[in-house]
Order: C-alpha cells, then structure tokens, then sequence
C-alpha cells in the first residue's frame, strides 16, 4: 500500500479543515482544470461557480488538456483564456468533496464564511484492468482508471 500525506504548508492546524476523496471515477484530465480553477476561491464563491457550470450557464476554462474544446462566448473575462467545457462528471465529484471539507470545517468550529480554498489537487488514482471478450476466444484489455483529490480550507479574517 503507497504512502500518502496533505503537502506541508506551514498552515495553523486549528484554522485548517482538510477532506479527500480517493479513487473517484473521473477523468483526472477534466479533474485538473475543475481545481485550477477554484483554488484560492472562498468557498462559498467556488460552490456557487460550479453549480453554475453544472447548469451551463457558465463554461470551466481548459488551461490544459484543451485540444478539441471549443472557444464558449459564456467564458469569465476574468480568466483570460477561451476554450472551455462543462465537465458534469469531475464538478458532481468535487461538489461533494467540497461538502465534506465544510462539514469537517463546522465541526471544528471554523466559521464557513471566511473559508478560502488554499489548496486543492487531483492526482492519478488506482488503474483496474479489467477483460472485454472478443471473437476467437480473444480478449481486449480495458483500464479503468480513477482519481484522488483532496482540499485544504483555511479560515481568514
């Protein structure tokens, strides 16, 4: 079993809440543009953002991993860059870990408001390889391939 710790921030442990989610069925690739995006947002601006691109009323920009996508006129200004998409699957997933993040923060007594996304990553998950039958008793290789994110929120003043 791989060893895993949150990165060492210098942070004060009693105004930190930290969550992760492991082995999540998304693609790290839309997994990567969902936490660029939102790091050092407050947390409530970030959740309110993703509902809006899970509504697609507002388009997540693609910094990497943007070859294909399609230039959205419903792109921020602020962002400065054009090519987007609507990664429904990763926002579900990181919704929810943003969720248990603010649950952790509410239980050690943090005032949700005041919460910034300090640190939030996607990294390469778990790979199951798994067998797909094929004509002459062959059969084909299929990778599932999984993610982990996780989140560090910090309390400001």
């Amino acid at each position: 079993m791989a060893s895993w710790n949150y990165p060492q921030l210098n942070l004060d442990e009693l105004k930190i809440a930290k969550a992760v989610i492991r082995d999540v069925p998304a693609s790290i690739r839309d997994l990567y543009n969902v936490c660029k995006a939102i790091r050092g947002m407050y947390l409530n601006d970030a959740k309110d953002f993703l509902n809006r691109v899970l509504e697609e009323k507002e388009a997540l920009p693609f910094w990497r991993y943007n070859k294909g996508a399609s230039h959205k006129a419903n792109i921020s200004a602020k962002w400065k860059i054009k090519a987007g998409r609507y990664p429904k699957k990763a926002i579900r997933q990181v919704l929810k870990l943003l969720e248990n993040a603010e649950a952790n923060a509410t239980n050690k007594g943090l005032d949700v408001d005041k919460l910034i996304i300090r640190h939030i990553a996607a990294h390469k998950g778990i790979t199951l390889e798994r067998y797909m039958p094929r004509a002459f008793g062959r059969a084909t290789a299929k990778y599932r391939r999984t993610s982990n994110v996780e989140v560090i929120l910090e309390e400001v003043e």
